[in-house]
């Protein structure tokens, strides 16, 4: 062997270390991104069921509020299709639907001292806000990973690899504008 063949089979070598390197790296990315919506999945089901203990409570002091209760309802049913089907945009606006119903909920709840009083809404009402803080958190983790991911699979050399192997961009998980809009507590009431 000369050394222009060995030569070439070194750089060969190194350039197919170099791309194993990248592929794996993009791999990696890709089963984060997998593992933060799996914990955002687990929070959402365990929120899936406290809801509706916490609207059978409520029906028990707020029989005429019957609005507020079927759009938290609705709400639920919607963040359930949009987790079975792994999608995080048609997620972000059931959970922007979700979060104002729950919001009105928790406002309207403050004109029924007997329902604020009551142990079981308390503990209800506790836990769907932990598990609210819960999923910020686990939201914010997916985000950061998408964010990465998509970076990665844009630059040179890794976008070489992405397309050679179809790595793909993934969407990010976000809530709508008026999930930061301050609630008009007045409207709630009229």
């Amino acid at each position: 062997m000369n050394i222009t063949t060995i030569t070439l089979l070194v750089i060969g070598a190194a350039l197919a270390l170099y791309i194993i390197t990248i592929y794996n790296g993009l791999v990696s990315l890709k089963h984060n991104i997998t593992k933060a919506w799996s914990n955002i999945d687990v929070l959402l089901k365990q929120r899936h069921e406290e809801l509706p203990k916490l609207v059978e409570v409520c029906k028990q002091y707020m029989g005429f509020e019957q609005e507020t209760l079927e759009r938290v309802i609705a709400a639920r049913s919607a963040v359930s299709s949009a987790r079975e089907n792994g999608d995080p945009r048609q997620l972000g606006a059931a959970e922007t639907m979700l979060r104002q119903g729950l919001g009105g909920l928790f406002a309207l709840a403050e004109n029924y001292p007997d329902l604020k009083a009551n142990e079981t809404f308390q503990h209800l009402q506790q836990r769907i806000s932990g598990l609210e803080n819960s999923i910020a958190d686990r939201r914010e983790f997916y985000n950061e990973s998408v964010n990465v991911n998509n970076v990665r699979i844009e630059q040179f050399p890794d976008v070489l690899v992405a397309r050679w192997f179809t790595f793909g961009r993934s969407d990010l998980l976000e809530f709508s504008v008026e999930e930061t809009k301050d609630v008009n507590l007045s409207s709630l009431f009229t």
